[in-house]
């Protein structure tokens, strides 16, 4: 099972590379959100370009791809990353994975959580991380669906009918201080450096309220920063109760301070944390 946690979810690759490096054959897999988005791929058997692709992603990537909504129902339309991501891994639909897959999302206007097991895979990882606010809703039969970090951010339950011998959790808002320092990135050139500011100039005049009245007023603050953070505690409390319900065989957790949301930049050390992770937490265990 791997949780949601926006770009702590590619801690989940440096996970699934330790068990397989030490002989667990992973044989079903429930995602929400960037838990989806890699356990989808990785039920795929595509695994090895995406994470070269993540890898390689710099700031300026993440600009790149960010199709600008303003709508009033989210500010970024997702096409873009799904397009790249299809690019890299091809198109797939699950039920023709060689793993079993179970993407999970909330219907917003039917007010339930909605397990997407069938169908095209990357609708199914597109609606899972409709992060509220920043992505808009991911139009399903009747209903609009939402990041599934809403009602589960560690999805236990669509594996309980799983025939397997164990269950290992990945739990992306641990309450833990470790922090994953940030290397330093190489600096864009001047042209892209523009580029960059001008994509977050017009960002930050969007995302704050109330605008200012005149010259000496700023900004009250981000309104896109405190709905994140907002979220984030909200995934916290309910992932604590829901793995405090159903219990995995095994847990590995990943402190909330390693990374913020959006930080897919540092993906080679948020890989490297999850290895880590996986290491302290399942070390002494035998492959099966």
């Amino acid at each position: 099972m791997l949780g949601s946690g926006g770009a702590r979810g590619v801690a989940h690759i440096g996970v699934i590379k330790w068990l397989e490096e030490h002989g667990y054959d992973i044989r079903s897999i429930a995602g929400c959100s960037s838990g989806a988005m890699v356990g989808g791929i990785y039920a795929a058997g595509e695994f090895a370009a995406f994470e070269a692709w993540v890898r390689s992603v710099r700031r300026l990537d993440i600009i790149n791809l960010l199709d600008i909504a303003w709508s009033r129902s989210g500010f970024v339309k997702g096409d873009k990353i799904i397009r790249t991501l299809t690019e890299i891994v091809g198109n797939h639909t699950i039920e023709d994975l060689p793993i079993k897959f179970t993407a999970v999302a909330v219907d917003i206007k039917n007010e339930k959580e909605v397990w997407l097991n069938k169908g095209d895979l990357f609708s199914a990882i597109r609606a899972s991380m409709s992060i509220p606010l920043f992505f808009t809703p991911f139009p399903y039969n009747d209903g609009l669906l939402i990041d599934g970090g809403v009602l589960n951010p560690v999805p236990i339950a669509p594996t309980f009918g799983d025939d397997t011998d164990i269950t290992i959790a990945v739990n992306l808002d641990a309450e833990d201080d470790t922090v994953v320092p940030e290397q330093a990135e190489p600096e864009p050139a001047k042209e892209s450096g523009s580029r960059i500011q001008d994509a977050i100039a017009a960002l930050s005049k969007r995302l704050t309220w109330p605008p200012s009245r005149s010259a000496d007023e700023q900004p009250v603050g981000d309104i896109f920063g405190v709905a994140l953070q907002a979220f984030e505690t909200m995934q916290g409390t309910i992932a604590r109760q829901k793995l405090a319900a159903y219990p995995p065989d095994h847990l590995i957790e990943i402190p909330r301070t390693a990374s913020k949301m959006l930080e897919f930049h540092r993906s080679a050390e948020l890989i490297d944390l999850g290895y880590r992770k996986a290491e302290q937490y399942l070390g002494g265990m035998k492959g099966r």
